[in-house]
């Protein structure tokens, strides 16, 4: 579960001095209970979500430092408008006699955020005792999401599971899941409405870097083609469009070892089967893949060598003398 809830309390207008005390850490002057409003959310679990993803235990303990100081928000629309509250106490809890859809231990992150009591935050603290601002989303980034069932990076050439499909697994069946570990930030939780953004969830950042920046690239464009966010530091974004201009280099390069391929291909098509039309064979190469035109070039040159056999220049026909040479000791 990447998206939570705000708990249900009776003592949510009551602010401990131990409380206080950590509140005031995080303002430029001291608060006294009265001026502060305080409510306790559930941030995330250890449970298979709605994505299919889940945090592990030890990611929910980083998880637990990461969180503390970070803002609130609506709708995962960072502007200072929309900043309602910040975390300041954070804690991985176990609830005892809960498991989670795996048999383990349920944990779950829970926080507690403050607020000051003013004229511009009546509706919004009006509306979480209400329970209509009660779901929330966090926004983080984690550097490692492996599959559940082969432990490979899941968005990689080397696992072939499918997120939601049930694999065979130590003996039984298990629905496959990413599991998401090595928090690398914590940026924001928002409150969401969760039927207007059912999927609402980790916003995915990702640590771009040269190496193997390939395959993070396209965990980008998978993720940007769902219509998702993700979120890019100024140095990310910089090293990004540097991926970006060498890829579009790269595909210059193919784009003009194609044509070369095409060009090949059309004029060994000429000397193999002179019957097939030109222009058609033109507009077939322009259809085709380097692979497939690699593949149609080494065909052609076999059928030419076969129909032509290469002969060194410079070797001399025998005559019919030498042919004859010798011929009366054959038998």
């Amino acid at each position: 579960m990447k998206d939570g809830y705000v708990l249900k309390s009776k003592s949510s207008s009551s602010v401990s001095s131990e409380e206080l005390g950590l509140i005031n850490n995080l303002t430029r002057r001291n608060f006294s209970s009265e001026e502060i409003y305080v409510f306790s959310v559930v941030l995330c679990d250890n449970d298979i979500d709605r994505e299919n993803e889940r945090f592990t235990d030890s990611a929910l303990e980083k998880l637990e430092k990461l969180f503390v100081g970070k803002t609130g928000i609506l709708d995962h629309n960072p502007t200072s408008e929309n900043q309602t509250a910040r975390i300041f106490m954070c804690r991985v809890e176990n609830i005892s006699g809960k498991k989670n859809s795996l048999g383990h231990q349920y944990k779950r992150l829970l926080a507690k955020a403050y607020m000051p009591r003013s004229t511009k935050n009546e509706d919004i603290i009006l509306e979480i005792d209400s329970g209509i601002k009660k779901e929330v989303s966090v926004g983080c980034s984690v550097g490692s999401t492996s599959c559940s069932i082969c432990g490979n990076n899941i968005k990689s050439n080397f696992c072939s599971h499918v997120k939601g499909k049930k694999y065979k697994k130590d003996g039984s069946y298990e629905i496959c899941h990413a599991v998401l570990d090595n928090p690398l930030d914590a940026y924001e939780w928002s409150f969401v409405a969760v039927p207007a953004q059912r999927e609402a969830g980790v916003i995915k950042s990702y640590e771009i870097s040269l190496k193997g920046g390939e395959e993070k690239v396209e965990d980008v464009i998978k993720t940007l083609s769902k219509g998702k966010s993700v979120s890019f530091s100024e140095s990310q974004a910089t090293e990004l469009f540097n991926i970006i201009a060498k890829l579009k280099a790269k595909a210059e390069i193919g784009k003009v070892y194609q044509e070369e391929l095409k060009s090949e291909v059309i004029k060994l098509s000429a000397m193999v089967q002179p019957e097939m039309n030109l222009n058609l064979m033109k507009s077939i190469s322009e259809k085709l893949s380097i692979e497939e035109l690699k593949l149609l070039k080494d065909s052609f040159k076999s059928k030419l060598a076969k129909t032509f056999p290469v002969k060194p220049q410079f070797t001399p026909e025998k005559t019919e003398i030498e042919k004859n040479q010798n011929s009366q000791f054959k038998i």
